[in-house]
């Protein structure tokens, strides 16, 4: 007996998260020989939508019942919040109620959080809109790993974190040994497991390696509605304040207390752009105790008020 998996896109989804999963679980039938995995797609009226890059795809089916053998897996995008209707949220809930495992792909992780469905649950989801999501959705555990697999409910963090799940799901259904094949074709022989983090930490973005400034950028990226002082995390590592100076100098060619503020000036522009929170919840959830002083700041740093950054994506 075949595993339907029913993917939902919905409108600027990620076109990567799609493409993925859905050649991996191909690659799974061809390596088969039996093609153990049934994939259909749908969207809200059966109306195709449009991609990440702008192209659409052929849709099957629109909102329908599937059985609770099926797999319903959620395809969003970074805008999220308005992509997501009522009715979708309405669906997924009568797929959960009926038994149906449910997945979120790159930001779908937002939409069952927003379906009721992630409650005491542990979910991931793409780094650019954790902050958003904690602030929303607190009662939803928020995990660091590339995918995420609990009692019916699956999520990913973007990225190739869509393969690494389609490899657990297919392993799990049909053995390991044909997800091996599978990461064989795909070139991805190095099958990551859930240890392994979701967002890349913020020292190898920027392509160090120095350990004690590691430390100190993840201090600063964990506690940014609280700011620590210069010479508190200085002490935390170990090291003196002119040491922590000498640090940012030559690896970021900033002072500590710049790149802190440009930190906490990118969250507050991710929360404006990602969450109905007011200008004044935003700036005290990045650490700013005057909501004047955050707007200028603001201002300084992006060339707009946070008042107007949030009318332009509304006009947008």
């Amino acid at each position: 007996m075949s595993k339907r998996f029913v993917f939902l896109l919905l409108p600027n989804y990620s076109a990567m998260s799609f493409s993925m999963s859905m050649e991996t679980l191909r690659l799974a039938n061809r390596m088969s020989g039996e093609k153990p995995f049934e994939r259909l797609v749908c969207s809200e009226g059966g109306i195709p939508v449009r991609d990440s890059l702008g192209a659409e795809f052929p849709i099957d089916h629109g909102l329908e019942e599937f059985g609770r053998d099926s797999i319903i897996v959620i395809c969003s995008g970074l805008n999220v919040r308005e992509t997501c209707a009522p009715a979708v949220l309405q669906w997924l809930r009568r797929c959960a109620r009926q038994g149906s495992e449910i997945a979120g792909l790159n930001t779908g992780a937002w939409v069952m959080a927003k379906a009721g469905l992630l409650d005491g649950y542990t979910a991931t989801i793409h780094w650019e809109n954790r902050s958003s999501f904690v602030e929303e959705f607190p009662e939803v555990e928020l995990s660091d790993y590339t995918y995420i697999v609990r009692d019916k409910r699956y999520s990913t963090a973007g990225g190739t974190s869509s393969i690494d799940l389609m490899l657990h799901l297919i392993a799990e259904a049909e053995g390991q040994e044909l997800a091996n094949l599978v990461a064989d074709q795909l070139m991805y022989t190095n099958i990551r497991v859930l240890q392994h983090s979701a967002r890349v930490q913020v020292a190898e973005r920027i392509g160090m390696r120095h350990p004690k400034l590691s430390e100190i950028l993840a201090l600063m990226e964990t506690n940014l509605e609280e700011p620590l002082r210069p010479g508190d995390l200085a002490q935390t590592v170990n090291i003196s304040t002119r040491q922590l100076e000498r640090l940012f100098r030559r690896y970021l060619s900033a002072t500590p207390k710049k790149y802190y503020m440009d930190m906490r000036l990118q969250r507050a522009q991710h929360l404006l752009l990602q969450t109905s929170m007011s200008v004044t919840e935003v700036s005290v959830a990045c650490g700013f105790n005057s909501s004047s002083h955050f707007s200028r700041l603001f201002r300084q740093r992006y060339g707009m008020s946070p008042h107007r950054l949030r009318g332009e994506q509304g006009a947008g």
